[in-house]
């Protein structure tokens, strides 16, 4: 069938323009009095608009309209509205994220343009990045188990002073479902829910159950089962083999409440990640617009992940601290990774990390401002192994490592302070942050990687960060706040920049490298957010400075199997910025307009070659141009919505010489832009009973994000159902 489409830059032009109208619709709204556009108070149910109250960004309760941030938060309408199959999927739609996939069971959201290790997560607040995550996507984010979250918050750019290392791209804090509602007496609820995809035969199930006694003991338990079948892509990929994977999940959060404003919360998280295929690398990968395919046979990971965290929050003290917040956690993350060559040798590798985290947090009001402070302590402790077999099953090689170093640990420990002074009442208020950390890692086994013998390296480092944002209220009532910032933001070299010696990217084999310093990053920043009447609306621009990244480069030779050899060093510097914009629009009291759209750009000067001259490159795997809009209709007593949504991204062009060579997930000249077109409605047709439908990719446009190893799906019907009792 011929098909006449307008081409695709002038589509994504089309829709950039539709947002800045927007956007400057929200803009000339100042000129309406109260009496011409009745007061509408912004809910978080678009992504356009603000979230209700946040934490991430200060560490303490704010209204994000307040904030020099730019922040958005997933909420439990959002979740309902997306029905996401992971959590990093729960971040489509967000200005200035990305969400690659190497595999179908991976996802490694890029925040303005960072990823992996370069992106800091919280479940709880408590950090999910330990000292083995890699360069590049990663898939740990997909071990949080996104039916068990109650909202995602996510700031953007940098949050050194308060998080620490890797707080550079943005940090995303996963809230974990609780007891909602104290009374006296004994109460209990419960919920059963089920989710189906077509363009994976996937079948989502999860029992809740909750409980409370008195204002007193509060409970929360649930379990998750998940099975992915092989995903089918647009018209032209259809089926792409090996790319299901199942999956298990257990969580429980327990509240004893010591006094009305203090509390012990007992946490625990048990997921299971099971037989997820790293499709791309293998004979099965998919070509697609001059991708190619690996030759591996077969190449799997399972995933394990354990939490168990005792809290215990207090507020309104009276004292020197009116907040206290103190926290020990016991973090285990564990993987496998078993991989067939094509010669039928079998390799397997596994790596088990277990973190010890303790953390202390106050607040103290005072004349010169409010004080927010605290310490942090984390501790990994690192196993890491590898086997090798011939064609026959036979144990022929046992490494003195696996991925990272044998026998590791590494200690991450900070202290910082930050002050929130109103300068002028309501009008004119400044932060100002500060943090020294310290960082050091010892590795017992790494092995030579030129003589394949055991050798053990320790290293040091310490860092000094600060911040600085100023926000701006005009008039009343606060319609408008200005912002403008600066912080600086670190990554402190890791185990798995160190000792690592595995694969890398298509065709690459990295190895342990020696001498690595932090990385450093200055990020300025101005924004504006609107709240008037019916409409809202925000814009940021910032500009990230890159100083000292640690970047792979070729040494020039190959391995046996011929994969090229890498190394790391601290040889990168350059810039990434952008533009994120974002409004919505209460057109009548049942209907919504929402839009949000980013540009990004950056460069990075870096030598091809260790040892060689220095040349400027695009950021690698940078977002695309990329614009979200959306109309969504919701009936006035809010038991039936319906939303018809849209995502345009530009051909992805800008390519580093790593990207050239990662032909079997970024197809040669880049990758293809594309547009999405996806129907959404929900009935709450009783009290206890909710159901979700989406048809998406309405046109069965083949696609894939930029980076990914395959294609997102083709037509889907999904389905989602919740019995509550």
């Amino acid at each position: 069938m011929h098909r006449v489409t307008l081409p695709f830059t002038t589509r994504v032009e089309a829709a950039a323009l539709v947002t800045l109208l927007l956007a400057g619709a929200t803009f000339a709204a100042q000129a309406q009095s109260a009496t011409d556009v009745p007061p509408v108070t912004p809910t978080a149910e678009t992504p356009a608009e603000l979230p209700t109250m946040v934490v991430t960004a200060t560490r303490t309760e704010e209204d994000p309209f307040t904030l020099p941030y730019s922040v958005s938060a997933v909420t439990p309408a959002e979740f309902e509205r997306k029905m996401p199959r992971t959590t990093p999927e729960a971040l489509r739609e967000l200005p200035s994220i990305m969400l690659q996939k190497t595999a179908h069971g991976q996802g490694s959201p890029y925040l303005r343009g960072f990823t992996g290790f370069r992106t800091l997560m919280l479940v709880d607040g408590i950090r999910l990045n330990n000292s083995t995550f890699r360069d590049g996507p990663n898939q740990y984010w997909n071990t949080v188990d996104a039916l068990s979250l109650d909202r995602l918050e996510v700031v953007r750019g940098p949050g050194s002073v308060l998080y620490g290392s890797d707080a550079i791209g943005g940090t995303v804090n996963a809230l974990s479902k609780g007891r909602r509602g104290y009374e006296s007496g004994f109460d209990a609820n419960g919920s059963a829910f089920y989710r189906y995809s077509s363009a994976e035969q996937s079948h989502m199930g999860r029992p809740e159950f909750s409980g409370q006694y008195d204002h007193k003991v509060g409970f929360h338990v649930g379990a998750s089962l998940k099975d992915f079948g092989d995903l089918r892509g647009g018209e032209e990929v259809g089926k792409q083999p090996e790319t299901g994977y199942s999956e298990w999940d257990l969580d429980a959060k327990v509240e004893y409440f010591v006094a009305p404003n203090s509390r012990l919360v007992y946490g625990h998280q048990t997921v299971r990640l099971n037989d997820a295929w790293r499709t791309h690398s293998t004979i099965y990968g998919v070509l697609w617009s001059g991708t190619t395919r690996g030759s591996d046979r077969e190449r799997f990971f399972d995933q394990a992940r354990d939490l168990d965290y005792l809290q215990y929050h207090a507020e309104k003290l009276e004292g020197f601290a009116d907040e206290l917040h103190v926290s020990v956690s016991r973090h285990y993350q564990g993987e496998s990774e078993d991989r067939i060559r094509s010669n039928r040798n079998r390799e397997v590798q596994d790596v088990d990390v277990e973190t010890l985290g303790l953390s202390l947090q106050l607040q103290s009001p005072s004349k010169v401002g409010r004080w927010i402070y605290g310490a942090e302590y984390y501790h990994d402790w690192v196993n890491s192994a590898y086997r090798g077999y011939n064609a026959a099953g036979d144990l022929t090689t046992v490494r003195v490592q696996g991925p990272v170093a044998d026998d590791a640990g590494y200690d991450l420990v900070g202290a910082y302070v930050e002050n929130h002074l109103p300068i002028v009442a309501d009008t004119l208020a400044l932060i100002l942050g500060g943090r020294y950390t310290y960082a050091a890692a010892d590795a017992k086994q790494v092995q030579d990687p030129y003589t394949g013998l055991p050798m053990s390296l320790a290293d040091s480092w310490d860092t000094l960060v600060g911040n600085a944002r100023l926000s701006y209220q005009p008039g009343d009532p606060k319609h408008w706040t200005l912002y403008a910032g600066v912080a600086q933001g670190f990554r402190a070299p890791n185990l798995s920049d160190l000792t690592r010696f595995d694969i890398a990217r298509s065709g690459e084999q990295e190895i342990p490298a020696f001498g690595l310093e932090p990385e450093s990053f200055l990020s300025p920043e101005v924004g504006v957010k609107m709240e008037y009447g019916r409409l809202a609306a925000e814009a940021a621009y910032f500009y990230t400075f890159q100083d000292d990244l640690i970047v792979r480069v070729p040494t020039g030779q190959t391995t046996a199997n011929g994969d090229l050899i890498v190394n790391k060093e601290n040889s990168g510097e350059g810039y990434v910025h952008g533009v994120e914009l974002a409004a919505s629009a209460r057109l009548h009291r049942d209907w919504t307009l929402w839009a949000n759209f980013t540009w990004m750009r950056g460069e990075l000067d870096t030598p091809i070659v260790a040892g060689g001259e220095e040349v400027t490159e695009p950021v690698s795997r940078l977002m695309p141009t990329t614009v979200n809009s959306g109309l969504r209709w919701h009936e006035v007593k809010g038991r039936l919505w319906a939303e018809f949504a849209t995502t345009f991204a530009e051909k992805q062009d800008r390519l580093a010489s790593n990207d050239v060579r990662d032909t079997q997930r970024i197809p040669v000249g880049g990758t293809p832009g594309y547009g999405v077109f996806n129907l959404r409605a929900g009935w709450n047709f009783c009290r206890h009973a909710t159901l979700t439908a989406a048809l998406e990719n309405l046109t069965d446009e083949d696609y894939r994000i930029h980076g990914s190893g395959a294609n997102e799906p083709g037509r889907n019907f999904v389905l989602t159902a919740e019995m509550r009792f």
